[in-house]
């Protein structure tokens, strides 16, 4: 038993001396590739990985480096899959400080979503430019994942919702899913409902880009994307004044039983979607 102790804090040991000698590399240009490929790789195995990254001098500016470097590429767009895949990397890794309690906040207060916003203002469609977005996302989508009011507060100061719609408008399956996780999380915080629910403006920007992702399933169907879109407008319903928009507004497809037959294995959205038919049909 000690022998077996022993060789695990020895194998700990050399985790750790692996994982700083490659946030080492970082600094590096000649190896600063190697270790972004390898370090986003493993980042599920490295727990104490954010904080390290945070703490280690000059390793977020090295980050932000890599994502500036890209700016040149956007327009024209000249993105190319191995620059794309790169910066890809750093975003990984930047998605780890995100979602790590000790360094969200130092996260935000650092303005670091911002510079992420140039890749989600893109509207090429070819692959390393959607990659590139999907993986932007995905450091906003780890921020609003944590149910974290400050976040949600310092979003609100910022362009996410419209750049957000957007891209529920033209992106992939996969990033409009996103997307629309992004949106639903913002609207669940009591000051995001409140954000979009007052003016007419803010409110008929989200419920018409909500209504045309749900024009667009009746031709693709996509259960996830279904089940974000109706938690949305449940959320909507929940503002008196929005409730009696939706009234008017609400597309039509989501009172077909056939349109919505593909949740019927999906029990918590049947009854979000029930909650909402109730809310916006005066209970009838």
């Amino acid at each position: 038993m000690e022998v077996a102790g022993a060789g695990g804090v020895g194998g700990e040991l050399q985790d750790k001396e692996r994982l700083y000698q490659l946030v080492a590399d970082l600094s590096r240009e000649e190896t600063r590739e190697s270790a972004l490929l390898e370090l986003s790789k493993q980042r599920e195995a490295f727990p104490d990985l954010a904080p390290i990254l945070w703490h280690s001098f000059g390793t977020t500016a090295t980050l932000l480096q890599e994502i500036f470097s890209i700016y040149p590429l956007l327009s024209p767009p000249q993105l190319t899959a191995s620059a794309s895949n790169r910066v890809c990397n750093a975003l990984a890794l930047l998605q780890c400080v995100a979602s790590h309690p000790e360094t969200r906040t130092l996260f935000l207060k650092a303005h670091i979503p911002l510079f992420l916003y140039p890749f989600l203002n893109t509207i090429s469609k070819t692959r390393p430019f959607e990659y590139l977005r999907l993986t932007s996302l995905g450091v906003i989508g780890a921020l609003v994942k944590m149910d974290d009011s400050d976040v949600i507060n310092f979003l609100l100061t910022t362009e996410i919702i419209p750049l957000c719609l957007r891209i529920m408008e033209s992106g992939s399956e996969l990033s409009k899913t996103v997307a629309t996780f992004i949106v639903q999380k913002i609207l669940l915080d009591d000051m995001g409902l409140q954000y979009v629910c007052t003016t007419a403006e803010r409110f008929f920007a989200v419920s018409n880009v909500l209504s045309s992702v749900v024009a667009g399933l009746a031709k693709e169907p996509s259960v996830r994307l279904l089940k974000h879109i109706i938690r949305c407008y449940l959320r909507l319903s929940e503002n008196i004044r929005a409730r009696d928009a939706l009234r008017h507004c609400l597309p039509e497809q989501l009172w077909d039983p056939q349109f919505t037959a593909c949740l019927r294995d999906d029990a918590s959205t049947k009854r979000w979607l029930q909650q909402l038919m109730y809310a916006v049909g005066g209970g009838q």
